[in-house]
């Protein structure tokens, strides 16, 4: 289970971090469509598939949602996204006023980077932005592979206790992805495909936070602390 969660969690890290040839890949092998119909809710599958969607045409889309401002563009980060504001945060970025939400590098990316400091993990993924959700998603791939590697060395239970605190204490800091795909799913309406990938997204991690690593008694943005 620690193995396949990884190998999804790597998937989707490298789809929110623009890896066009890989989400062909992906996509051509209906390995989305093959995890979404595990799923005991019902997620539609047609934009899941790799009908007419080649590594071009997937970059190109990608750009326009997640790189290039404008109208289809969705920032893929948590502070853009924040309901609270970080108050004390100063920027001249275009997504953050002080004392509103939204913003560039906020307290979600500073909870981010303590969780990465304290794993002792330096994400490759997410334009160094701590919060990005690729580089949220290639920390638990790396937390879902060191899981897996303790049980095979039958590691000590502080140690598997302390790496499944950590995977608990991230998935409890991903409940912006919820507004995360609902944006894209309104900006992604002629093609699909990435609005399709973040609602598989949202749909995984909050299964693996229930069923699988129980994160609900931790504080997250949706719950007090």
């Amino acid at each position: 289970m620690a193995t396949a969660r990884a190998r999804l969690y790597g998937l989707l890290a490298a789809t929110f971090d623009g890896e066009a040839e890989t989400i062909a890949a992906a996509l051509e092998g209906e390995a989305f469509a093959a995890v979404a119909e595990a799923f005991p809710i019902d997620i539609a599958t047609a934009n899941l598939r790799g009908d007419g969607h080649d590594a071009e045409s997937l970059k190109i889309g990608y750009d326009n949602l997640f790189v290039v401002p404008g109208r289809h563009y969705v920032p893929p980060f948590a502070s853009a996204h924040a309901v609270d504001p970080s108050e004390e945060f100063e920027s001249d970025s275009r997504y953050h006023t002080a004392g509103e939400a939204g913003e560039l590098l906020g307290d979600p990316a500073a909870d981010m980077a303590q969780l990465y400091a304290a794993a002792g993990f330096s994400p490759e993924r997410g334009d160094d932005i701590p919060d990005h959700v690729a580089a949220s998603f290639e920390f638990m791939r790396a937390l879902c592979e060191r899981e897996a590697a303790l049980l095979e060395g039958d590691g000590r239970e502080g140690s598997l206790d302390a790496v499944r605190d950590l995977q608990a204490r991230t998935l409890s800091r991903l409940g912006w992805i919820d507004r995360f795909e609902d944006a894209v799913a309104d900006r992604d309406t002629v093609e699909g495909v990435f609005a399709a990938i973040a609602r598989l997204a949202r749909t995984f991690t909050a299964w693996d936070a229930q069923e699988v690593v129980d994160a609900d008694d931790r504080p997250s943005e949706t719950t007090p602390a």
